[in-house]
Protein backbone atom coordinates (compact mmCIF):
# COMPACT_ATOMS: atom_id res chain seq x y z
CA UNK A 1 0.00 0.00 0.00
CA UNK A 2 2.74 2.18 0.39
CA UNK A 3 3.57 2.37 -2.75
CA UNK A 4 0.13 3.67 -3.32
CA UNK A 5 -0.84 6.66 -1.88
CA UNK A 6 -4.40 7.06 -2.78
CA UNK A 7 -6.69 4.54 -2.66
CA UNK A 8 -10.81 3.89 -3.04
CA UNK A 9 -12.91 1.16 -1.88
CA UNK A 10 -15.73 -0.08 -4.34
CA UNK A 11 -18.46 -2.24 -3.93
CA UNK A 12 -19.06 -4.93 -6.64
CA UNK A 13 -22.90 -4.03 -7.94
CA UNK A 14 -24.70 -6.50 -9.86
CA UNK A 15 -25.75 -4.65 -12.40
CA UNK A 16 -22.11 -4.38 -13.22
CA UNK A 17 -21.84 -8.26 -14.15
CA UNK A 18 -21.69 -9.47 -17.77
CA UNK A 19 -23.82 -12.47 -19.48
CA UNK A 20 -21.07 -14.26 -18.27
CA UNK A 21 -21.49 -13.48 -14.74
CA UNK A 22 -18.29 -11.58 -14.10
CA UNK A 23 -17.62 -7.84 -13.76
CA UNK A 24 -17.80 -6.10 -17.32
CA UNK A 25 -14.63 -4.95 -19.02
CA UNK A 26 -16.68 -1.53 -18.82
CA UNK A 27 -16.70 -0.91 -15.18
CA UNK A 28 -13.30 -1.45 -14.73
CA UNK A 29 -12.82 1.74 -16.60
CA UNK A 30 -15.46 2.98 -14.33
CA UNK A 31 -13.35 1.85 -11.15
CA UNK A 32 -10.35 3.47 -12.55
CA UNK A 33 -11.82 6.92 -13.26
CA UNK A 34 -12.93 6.94 -9.91
CA UNK A 35 -9.52 6.66 -8.63
CA UNK A 36 -8.19 8.91 -11.17
CA UNK A 37 -10.52 11.56 -9.90
CA UNK A 38 -9.64 10.86 -6.31
CA UNK A 39 -5.78 11.06 -6.65
CA UNK A 40 -6.61 14.82 -8.62
CA UNK A 41 -8.64 16.01 -5.35
CA UNK A 42 -5.88 14.68 -3.19
CA UNK A 43 -3.45 16.50 -4.96
CA UNK A 44 -5.33 19.86 -5.44
CA UNK A 45 -5.80 19.27 -9.29
CA UNK A 46 -9.57 19.27 -9.29
CA UNK A 47 -9.54 22.65 -6.69
CA UNK A 48 -6.85 24.62 -9.02
CA UNK A 49 -9.51 23.93 -11.74
CA UNK A 50 -12.36 25.65 -9.61
CA UNK A 51 -10.46 28.36 -9.15
CA UNK A 52 -8.19 28.83 -12.27
CA UNK A 53 -9.67 26.93 -15.25
CA UNK A 54 -6.83 25.08 -15.70
CA UNK A 55 -7.35 21.04 -15.21
CA UNK A 56 -6.84 17.70 -16.01
CA UNK A 57 -7.81 16.29 -19.31
CA UNK A 58 -7.42 12.59 -20.35
CA UNK A 59 -5.12 11.77 -23.10
CA UNK A 60 -5.26 7.96 -22.95
CA UNK A 61 -6.37 5.16 -20.49
CA UNK A 62 -5.50 1.71 -21.12
CA UNK A 63 -6.50 -1.91 -18.74
CA UNK A 64 -4.45 -5.30 -18.54
CA UNK A 65 -7.23 -7.37 -17.07
CA UNK A 66 -5.30 -10.46 -14.73
CA UNK A 67 -8.74 -11.86 -13.24
CA UNK A 68 -12.58 -11.87 -13.46
CA UNK A 69 -13.99 -10.02 -10.44
CA UNK A 70 -17.83 -11.43 -9.51
CA UNK A 71 -20.58 -10.23 -7.24
CA UNK A 72 -20.84 -10.45 -4.61
CA UNK A 73 -18.05 -8.66 -3.56
CA UNK A 74 -15.47 -5.35 -3.21
CA UNK A 75 -12.51 -4.25 -4.62
CA UNK A 76 -9.34 -1.97 -3.59
CA UNK A 77 -8.68 0.73 -6.47
CA UNK A 78 -4.95 2.41 -5.60
CA UNK A 79 -3.11 4.73 -7.86
CA UNK A 80 0.41 6.42 -7.78
CA UNK A 81 2.14 8.83 -9.59
CA UNK A 82 4.40 7.11 -12.69
CA UNK A 83 5.70 10.44 -14.13
CA UNK A 84 5.43 14.03 -14.61
CA UNK A 85 6.62 15.77 -17.78
CA UNK A 86 6.09 19.50 -18.70
CA UNK A 87 2.56 19.43 -19.00
CA UNK A 88 1.67 15.47 -19.25
CA UNK A 89 1.70 13.22 -16.55
CA UNK A 90 1.35 9.25 -15.68
CA UNK A 91 -0.93 7.47 -13.39
CA UNK A 92 -0.21 3.38 -12.75
CA UNK A 93 -3.48 1.85 -10.77
CA UNK A 94 -3.86 -1.56 -9.39
CA UNK A 95 -7.51 -3.57 -9.11
CA UNK A 96 -7.10 -5.69 -6.02
CA UNK A 97 -9.71 -8.23 -5.55
CA UNK A 98 -11.30 -8.76 -1.76
CA UNK A 99 -8.89 -11.57 -1.36
CA UNK A 100 -6.06 -9.56 -2.02
CA UNK A 101 -5.52 -10.66 -5.84
CA UNK A 102 -4.69 -8.52 -8.28
CA UNK A 103 -7.51 -8.09 -10.83
CA UNK A 104 -5.97 -5.34 -13.41
CA UNK A 105 -3.65 -3.38 -13.56
CA UNK A 106 -4.03 0.58 -15.54
CA UNK A 107 -2.37 3.27 -16.85
CA UNK A 108 -3.32 6.55 -17.25
CA UNK A 109 -1.75 9.57 -19.15
CA UNK A 110 -3.02 13.19 -18.30
CA UNK A 111 -2.52 16.41 -20.33
CA UNK A 112 -2.78 19.65 -17.69
CA UNK A 113 -4.60 22.21 -19.91
CA UNK A 114 -6.13 25.33 -19.66
CA UNK A 115 -9.81 24.95 -20.79
CA UNK A 116 -10.26 29.24 -20.93
CA UNK A 117 -7.50 28.92 -23.48
CA UNK A 118 -8.02 25.81 -25.19
CA UNK A 119 -4.44 24.87 -24.70
CA UNK A 120 -2.08 22.77 -22.37
CA UNK A 121 -0.01 24.44 -19.97
CA UNK A 122 3.03 23.30 -17.58
CA UNK A 123 2.18 21.19 -15.19
CA UNK A 124 2.04 23.81 -11.49
CA UNK A 125 4.74 23.95 -9.09
CA UNK A 126 1.94 24.11 -6.36
CA UNK A 127 0.65 20.33 -7.70
CA UNK A 128 3.96 19.02 -7.71
CA UNK A 129 4.73 19.40 -4.81
CA UNK A 130 1.50 17.99 -3.60
CA UNK A 131 2.51 14.74 -5.96
CA UNK A 132 5.58 14.74 -3.92
CA UNK A 133 4.58 14.88 -0.87
CA UNK A 134 2.18 12.05 -0.72
CA UNK A 135 4.28 10.10 -3.00
CA UNK A 136 7.25 10.53 -0.93
CA UNK A 137 9.32 11.01 -3.39
CA UNK A 138 10.83 13.53 -5.89
CA UNK A 139 9.72 13.94 -9.24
Amino acid sequence: MADYPVTVEIRIDWSELDLFGHVNNVMFFKYIQAARVRYWETIGLTQLFAQTNIGPILASTACQFRKPLHYPGAIRVQTRMEFIKNSSFGLQHSIVDGNGDLAAEAQDVVVVYDFTHGQKVPFPLGIRAAVEAIEKRIF
